[in-house]
């Protein structure tokens, strides 16, 4: 008996010994299969992180960061304690007990997620966190969940607790880019971390488990729910008592009024887009004072979503973007869409779009300059040229009709036949000089706005004849500074020269006025001298409308991103609605103002250049045009059949 005992514990002792030297070998096996493109674990100190680049509105209002930002590090051992204990509580309970892995929070978590059927509780320690934000992507696979658990015991080898917290609380992620606690007690509520209370750090330790969630920038409730169950997590414990959580959650945070969150979105990232180009691309962190108005910006954002909003759907228009300037073209307010969340996309920027009628203003400033005067009289008849015929939206022909009235009732017939006597090569190069930098066309369907501009140029072109014939150059950045202060870049103003005559200037101006007072753009009107003009585009594909008081220049466009065509809006309906609604926002508490280059119509003293009697025929177009706009005529006359009417807009 006593020998078969003794045998059955040799046995047991000889397979044990088996079994573990199997054990090992499949455990070597593991690691060398796993472990064998570990990232090199010796680089732990070395943090490559994308440069930050903080944007500061005009008023000093910072509302805008990209990148990562870092602040100070700091030893755990000198951070607040309850903000420690707060982490500690809510996401590794035990780290000062296990060596990297917790077998026992493994278990629970297991247990607790088995009970609810799903996914509620992690098994991470803080250590594997860690190491998966220092070496490893964070793709959920067994092989990096092996390679975490690997480098988490490496790390417990070489470091100690104190260094593995203090590693982790300087470089985890806690939203709005910022990295370390440090950098999210600024970020969040414009202090350092050693002034945090216990229910910002809280705040600040909730943050973990979801950083957009709950962030108390973007969701303040859901940020105060969950700071309230870290709060509960550090009473279980033992870290603080009921007294304390209730005294902290009487005591409000710190609240950041320096921060506008979620405002300029498009406009910061054409900013960001455009900052290497000043300074190079080998900075560190960088702050960018701009020239946005947060007050602007608010108002575009709001008014625009509202009207997509309530009268997008039944006029099938699903797309906008407006561009507000100061004169000088200090770019106030940009908004390239109707959600940067849905589609970041700058419409403002970089979509183009025919203008139609919007490019107008440029064809009669050429010919003022030319001569011709506001009461210089155009025929509005048929026109044909070759197979071309341009025709209007009224209908009807209003014979002989004076240029301030052609240019209010945006009448394409005149526009043409301006265009024609005027030269397509003077309006386009003029049209250049004012700002336009997309490619114009060579041929009279200039006169008709069929060159794709973007709002944003075309907003600069009219800041230029609101600026009395300087050209402007639309700018944002006014002073780039590295993270010590140091000044990397300065705007300085320019002058530039008149490319137009400064009485043809104001001519026109007084003419744009028209188009509020009594033109197509109606709806338009201000409490104050305003000048505009409206802008469709063939099938109702595009609708514009841009003009300028004597304190900003905007551009409003309206459309759909797959060029569909809207249920008949011009420029001088939503458009036009939304310029006004805006233009009203930007104006509060503003005194009124006239315009500064806008003259008496009447007072103007250019002699008069007779309009010709008779309306071009295909001949005398050939003969007086370009040679593009001869090569245009010659294709169109050789073609048979109707081409396709471009209409004006209201």
């Amino acid at each position: 008996m006593a020998a078969a005992g003794l045998n059955l514990l040799v046995f047991l002792a000889k397979w044990t010994v088996v079994g573990a030297i199997w054990g090992a070998l499949a455990l070597a096996v593991i690691v060398l299969y796993y472990g064998y493109d570990l990232p090199d674990v010796h680089q732990v100190a070395q943090h490559v992180r994308r440069p930050a680049v903080t944007l500061i509105a005009a008023d000093g209002t910072r509302f805008s960061r990209t990148g990562e930002i870092q602040g100070a590090i700091i030893d755990a051992n000198r951070l607040p304690r309850h903000l420690v204990e707060a982490v500690i509580a809510v996401e590794d309970r035990r780290f000062f007990y296990h060596f990297g892995i917790d077998p026992v929070g493994l278990g629970r978590a297991v247990w607790v997620n088995l009970r609810h059927g799903h996914m509620v509780q992690g098994g991470s320690t803080l250590t594997q966190q860690l190491a998966k934000n220092l070496f490893l992507s964070p793709d959920r696979t067994l092989r990096r969940k092996v390679q975490e658990a690997l480098l988490a015991l490496w790390l417990e080898h070489v470091y100690s607790k104190d260094q593995i917290l203090t590693a982790y609380l300087n470089r985890v992620y806690l939203g709005a880019g910022a990295y370390g606690v440090d950098a999210a007690a600024e970020t969040y509520f414009g202090k350092p971390v050693g002034r945090l209370s216990l229910y910002e750090s809280a705040i600040i330790a909730g943050l973990l488990k979801a950083p957009s969630r709950y962030s108390p920038v973007n969701n303040p409730n859901e940020a105060s729910q969950r700071a309230q169950v870290v709060l509960s997590t550090m009473i279980d414990a033992g870290f603080i008592t009921p007294a304390d959580a209730a005294a902290a959650i009487l005591e409000p945070p710190s609240s950041r009024p320096t921060t506008a969150a979620g405002l300029g979105r498009y406009f910061a990232d054409w900013i960001s887009d455009h900052v290497g180009s000043f300074i190079g691309y080998d900075h560190e962190d960088l702050v960018v004072f701009t020239t946005l108005d947060l007050h602007l910006q608010q108002a575009a954002e709001l008014r625009l979503a509202e009207l997509l909003a309530a009268q997008g759907p039944q006029n099938q228009v699903s797309q906008g973007a407006l561009v507000a300037l100061s004169p000088d073209g200090a770019v106030r307010a940009l908004v390239g869409g109707r959600s940067y969340a849905e589609s970041p996309f700058n419409r403002a920027t970089q979509a183009l779009r025919q203008p139609g009628s919007s490019f107008k203003p440029f064809i009669y400033l050429a010919a003022l300059g030319a001569g011709y005067t506001p009461d210089t009289t155009v025929e509005d008849a048929p026109l044909r040229i070759g197979h071309w015929q341009p025709v209007n939206y009224e209908k009807g022909f209003r014979g002989l009709v004076p240029l301030r009235d052609a240019l209010a009732h945006s009448i394409n017939t005149c526009a043409v036949r301006v265009l024609e006597q005027v030269g397509v090569e003077r309006v386009r190069t003029l049209a250049q000089r004012l700002g336009i930098t997309s490619p114009l066309g060579h041929d009279l369907s200039l006169a008709l706005g069929t060159s794709e501009v973007t709002p944003l140029e075309l907003t600069a072109a009219y800041a230029g004849i609101a600026n009395g014939g300087r050209p402007v150059i639309p700018h944002a950045i006014l002073e780039i500074r590295d993270s010590h202060g140091a000044v990397l870049y300065k705007r300085h103003g320019s002058t530039a020269e008149p490319v137009a005559d400064p009485a043809a200037v104001s001519a026109l101006t007084g003419m744009m006025t028209g188009v509020l007072a009594y033109g197509t753009g109606k709806a338009a009107r201000l409490d104050r001298p305003a000048a505009g003009k409206t802008g469709t585009s063939s099938d109702y594909r595009d609708a514009w409308f841009a003009g300028f008081t004597a304190d900003y220049v905007t551009t409003v466009w309206l459309g759909n991103d797959n060029n569909d065509e809207m249920k008949k809006v011009t420029g001088g309906s939503l458009p036009a609605k939304l310029w006004h609604d805006f233009m009203m926002d930007a104006h509060t508490g503003l005194p009124i103002r006239a315009l500064p280059y806008a003259s008496d119509i009447a007072a103007f003293s250019v002699a008069p250049v007779a309009a010709p009697a008779h309306p071009p025929t295909a001949a005398s177009a050939a003969a007086n045009a370009e040679p593009g706009i001869q090569d245009l005529i010659s294709r169109l006359a050789g073609k048979t059949g109707a081409v396709p009417a471009v209409t004006s807009d209201r």
